[in-house]
C-alpha cells in the first residue's frame, strides 16, 4: 500500500482525444507536497507517511508546530495529512512526491470536503418528491411529511431524512481514472468532477478496488529534498 497525495483544486476543463472525443476533467495541483514525518510500528503503533502541501508564514504557526517542521527540515506547509502505508513503502522525510506518482489509466480513490449549500428542504437535500399540488395540500407541497409513528414507538427515530445542513461534509469518490499527469506544471487530471470547491485540498490514493498498475512507481515518484527544479514549461 503506497502514499496518497495532497493536491489543490484547480478547476474543470476538456481534453481532447486522438479519435476527436473530448474528456471532461478535474485539473489537481500538487504544491510542493513533502514528508514531513515518519510513523512506524515500534514508535507509533502503525506505519504511516506524513505529508505537507502549500506554504505558510512562520509567523502564523505556534511554536510546537513551528518545531515539528524544524526537526524535519522542512518549510512550513498550509495542510498536512497522514497516508497509511505498509513498512516497505515508507518515504524519508524531506523528499517531495511528484505527479507521476499515479500513471495515465490508473484508477485511484479521490477525497474532498463537498461545497457547503447551507440549510436545505428534504427535496434539495434527499431527492424527496413532495406533496401532491392538489387534494387538500395547502403552501407544504415541498415539506417532506410525516416524520413518525403513533403512539407506539411514540418518538422520531434517529437518522430520519429531514431539512438540514447540506453540503460541508468529507466525501470520497472511489474509481475516478486518471487521464494525463504533467510533472512540470505539478498537474494531475482525472475523468469527471471531484468533491470539493476550486482552491479546496483533495486528497489522491490508489484505489482500494483495484490492483496497482504494474508500472506505478514504488514507494512512490519522489524528488530528493535539495534537487534541483525543473524549468516550467519545458523551457
Amino acid at each position: 500500500m503506497r502514499t496518497g497525495v495532497i493536491t489543490q483544486k484547480v478547476g474543470m476543463m476538456r481534453l481532447f482525444t486522438d479519435d476527436g472525443r473530448h474528456l471532461p476533467v478535474t485539473v489537481l495541483k500538487v504544491d510542493n507536497c513533502q514528508v514531513v514525518a515518519q510513523r512506524t510500528v515500534e514508535k507509533d503503533g502503525y506505519t504511516a507517511v506524513q505529508l505537507g502541501s502549500g506554504m505558510r508564514k512562520v509567523k502564523h504557526l505556534t511554536n510546537a508546530v513551528r518545531g515539528h517542521f524544524a526537526k524535519a527540515q522542512v518549510e512550513p506547509k498550509r495542510k498536512v495529512a497522514e497516508f497509511r502505508v505498509t513498512p516497505d513503502n515508507l518515504i524519508p522525510v524531506g523528499d517531495e512526491i511528484t505527479a507521476d506518482h499515479f500513471v495515465n489509466g490508473q484508477l485511484v480513490d479521490v477525497s474532498g470536503i463537498s461545497i457547503g449549500k447551507g440549510f436545505a428542504g428534504a427535496m434539495k437535500r434527499h431527492n424527496f418528491g413532495g406533496l401532491e399540488a392538489s387534494h387538500g395540500v395547502s403552501i407544504s407541497h415541498r415539506s417532506h411529511g410525516s416524520t413518525g409513528n403513533r403512539q407506539d414507538p411514540g418518538k422520531t427515530f434517529k437518522n430520519k431524512k429531514m431539512a438540514g445542513h447540506l453540503g460541508q461534509v468529507l466525501v470520497t469518490t472511489q474509481n475516478v481514472q486518471v487521464v494525463k499527469t504533467d510533472v512540470e506544471r505539478g498537474l494531475i487530471m482525472v475523468k469527471g468532477a471531484v468533491p470539493g470547491a476550486k482552491g479546496s485540498w483533495v486528497m489522491i490514493r490508489d484505489a482500494v478496488k483495484h490492483p496497482l498498475p504494474k508500472d506505478a512507481p514504488k514507494p512512490g515518484a519522489v524528488r530528493k529534498s535539495g534537487a534541483a527544479q525543473p524549468a516550467a514549461g519545458g523551457a
